[in-house]
């Protein structure tokens, strides 16, 4: 019986062999698991603790793994922007991610107008439609936030308080709308959108972003998702002009 199993084998050509093993299957190596595991731990530990972590070794102990084992799955989620690895100061809990994309767009766009420029392109696709979702699901509590961070915009008094105000407003309205990946698309632009906003409000003054701003706040209080779509629309449509006036300027 085995030599004829074994004659119809070598009679098979080398696909129709392949075709007769079974699939293997896949199962997450232990850094893997390590990482699914502390994931699901870190996202509560930033919103509700203080983000420290315990020692290396106490976590290597609870999870049953190595101290390497826990070493490699601590690094994958740094870069991956949810742990923050101080020497000297243990490990902590964060938020950032963002920051993997965020750093790869100035290696894939190495000019620095360039960048601006197709970030608003970007912006322009995804922020009205942040903006129609905010006006749709804003409370009480999210206009009362959105009228905070925009009294800090039009009290600003220095440049950076300004484009640090102009940036919350706009994360503010994409945490209301609760898409977690247009709100996650919106972070990783958002350093980029430091370097944006220093050259519109520089180039046309603050007032431009306030009057922007109210229409759009005014909007999504009246839970008008139209309105709010269109008037974040011009908003990022001024901006793009201003910006390519200045780039314009500067040739």
């Amino acid at each position: 019986m085995k030599e004829n199993t074994l004659q119809s084998t070598i009679g098979m050509t080398s696909y129709q062999l392949v075709m007769t093993l079974s699939p293997l299957k896949s199962t997450p190596s232990l850094v893997d698991q390590v990482c699914s595991r502390l994931a699901r731990q870190l996202r509560d530990e930033v919103e509700s603790g203080d983000g420290k972590l315990p020692p290396e070794r106490l976590m290597a102990e609870s999870l049953g793994v190595s101290r390497t084992v826990l070493r490699e799955a601590t690094k994958r989620l740094e870069l991956q922007g949810l742990l923050e690895i101080r020497h000297g100061s243990g490990i902590r809990a964060v938020n950032r991610l963002h920051k993997p994309l965020s750093g790869s767009l100035s290696l894939l766009l190495p000019e620095l107008p360039e960048r601006l420029r197709q970030l608003n392109e970007a912006r322009a696709a995804i922020e009205p439609e942040i903006a129609r979702q905010a006006a749709l699901k804003a409370q009480t509590a999210d206009l009362k936030q959105l009228r905070v961070i925009h009294d800090r915009l039009v009290a600003a008094e220095t440049h950076d308080e300004a484009v640090e105000s102009d940036i919350d407003f706009h994360r503010t309205l994409a945490r209301i709308g609760g898409n977690e990946i247009l709100k996650l698309m919106l972070e990783s632009l958002a350093d980029l959108g430091r370097e944006s906003r220093r050259v519109t409000i520089g180039n046309v003054g603050q007032q431009r972003a306030i009057d922007h701003h109210t229409a759009i706040l005014n909007a999504v209080a009246a839970h008008d998702a139209s309105a709010a779509a269109k008037a974040m629309k011009h908003h990022m449509d001024e901006a793009a002009r201003d910006l390519a006036a200045k780039t314009k300027t500067k040739r």
